[in-house]
């Protein structure tokens, strides 16, 4: 059997290997070459066959795009479902109720409860604390992993509520939702929702007492800014070196590349490279779009943008889980059922551009229609496949400057380098071309 970790010595060449990622989901590895000293190379491998989701949407109506698209990740199917959904909208002219804007707000909420949760305490917190996972670690923190676990539980419970079931929920449509919850439905999540404020600021100020490895670079961060919200849903995608752009044009500034080492295509800005998006992007590019609390809470532990340490990312997860504890809280006591669940849609033959914020980051939707509504084409990115050349880059800095660590820590923290973006593999692995150069 294979050892999952492996440090191989030839003269002057060193290569650090890890064959299978733990606490990620779907699979990939990584390999580091060092040679004299100097790191020549760092990939993150990734090897989980290729999804083909796209092909799977050509022929079908675009009323199928959403149930579809969920099925892409069990973590964050809200965000598949509403890039899609927004996407349709905007190019079909819908205009949908403001009370149903904001339950998908809530709906987003449960989204990202459940998932900052998940990443914060079982996936990433042990890294941090020494521990091989979240079983190791519950040993002597149980009371945080089991409050970790209530957390989870409620963000499952808002997402089942608005959409029949906590994993790729069926209510969410094309013109607002199938059947929408009443105010009484609601309610009871207040005070599990009161709790989940205290248990968040009681996370933000643990986890900013983690040892963080030093590692900060000139990252473009990019994020979507709403004018008048915690950038969410639709809005205008910018970052910290002026990219300020409409959804519709995403495809003038963002191209996808094919990588040998890796079934899934690298995203990049034209002309310009990486970038970085997930909370740490949305935390820089939107901190003043937070609640007063989340802002206080953030400067307590003297977590303030600019920030750039990719570790420090898990301090923007629980920054963010707060606040959509908090945003839960606000659209429950401004709810008033709409007139209707959803208003009439008649497709016309168009390009359809979506794009919201997954917990791991901007999640863009592309379609071509005809005058019937059958998807002639569709493209998806998803957030890893867009932060993938930026985390071989954090590797390939981050080992140059610890390459005198000794191999096993090296090796951990390299494997920390990838969980701090908290990879969604699988997602990213559903491009429609592969090309192999054998020769």
């Amino acid at each position: 059997m294979k050892d999952k970790k492996k440090s191989q010595s030839n003269g002057n060449t060193r290569t650090i290997k890890c064959d299978y990622l733990a606490r990620v989901e779907g699979e990939g590895s990584f390999h580091v070459k060092i040679k004299d000293g100097t790191v020549t190379d760092a990939k993150l491998v990734i090897f989980e066959p290729p999804r083909f989701f796209e092909a799977f949407l050509r022929g079908r109506r675009y009323t199928e795009a959403p149930d579809i698209t969920s099925r892409i990740c069990g973590i964050c199917p809200i965000a598949y479902q509403m890039s899609s959904i927004h996407g349709f909208e905007s190019a079909f002219n819908v205009t949908v109720h403001p009370q149903i804007r904001q339950l998908r707000r809530l709906f987003y909420c449960g989204e990202y409860i459940e998932s900052h949760a998940l990443h914060i305490f079982m996936l990433h917190a042990p890294d941090f604390l020494g521990y091989e996972d979240a079983l190791q670690m519950a040993k002597d923190y149980g009371d945080v992993v089991k409050m970790a676990l209530d957390l989870k539980k409620l963000g499952n419970d808002i997402v089942r509520l608005m959409g029949g079931r906590e994993i790729h929920p069926l209510s969410a449509c094309v013109g607002g939702f199938y059947k929408v919850p009443t105010k009484k439905e609601l309610l009871p999540l207040v005070e599990r929702l009161k709790w989940a404020v205290e248990a968040s600021v009681k996370t933000i100020r643990l986890v900013a007492t983690f040892p963080f490895p030093d590692l900060e670079r000139d990252y473009e961060f990019v994020a979507i800014r709403e004018p008048d919200a915690y950038g969410l849903i639709q809005g205008r995608l910018v970052s910290n070196k002026g990219l300020d752009i409409a959804i519709s044009e995403y495809e003038d500034h963002f191209q996808e590349i094919h990588v040998k080492h890796s079934t899934s295509l690298h995203s990049t800005i034209i002309e310009r490279g990486p970038y970085f998006v997930g909370p740490l992007a949305r935390f820089n590019l939107n901190f003043e779009q937070l609640t007063p609390l989340a802002k206080k809470e953030a400067k307590g532990v003297k977590f303030v943008p600019p920030n750039r340490n990719p570790f420090k990312g898990i301090i923007a997860r629980a920054v963010e889980l707060l606040y959509y504890c908090e945003e839960a809280l606000r659209v429950i006591d401004q709810y008033q059922p709409p007139p209707a669940p959803r208003v009439e849609v008649t497709p016309v033959a168009t390009r359809a551009c979506g794009c919201s914020e997954a917990p791991r980051g901007i999640l863009y939707h592309r379609y071509t229609v005809d005058n019937d509504g059958i998807i002639r084409s569709a493209k998806i990115v998803p957030p890893t496949s867009q932060n993938q050349p930026t985390i071989e880059q954090d590797l390939f800095e981050f080992v140059q400057n610890h390459v005198d660590l000794p191999k096993d820590k090296l090796t951990w923290q390299c494997e920390q380098v990838i969980r701090n973006y908290d990879p969604c593999i699988s997602c990213s692995c559903h491009f429609l071309k592969l090309h192999i150069d054998r020769s």
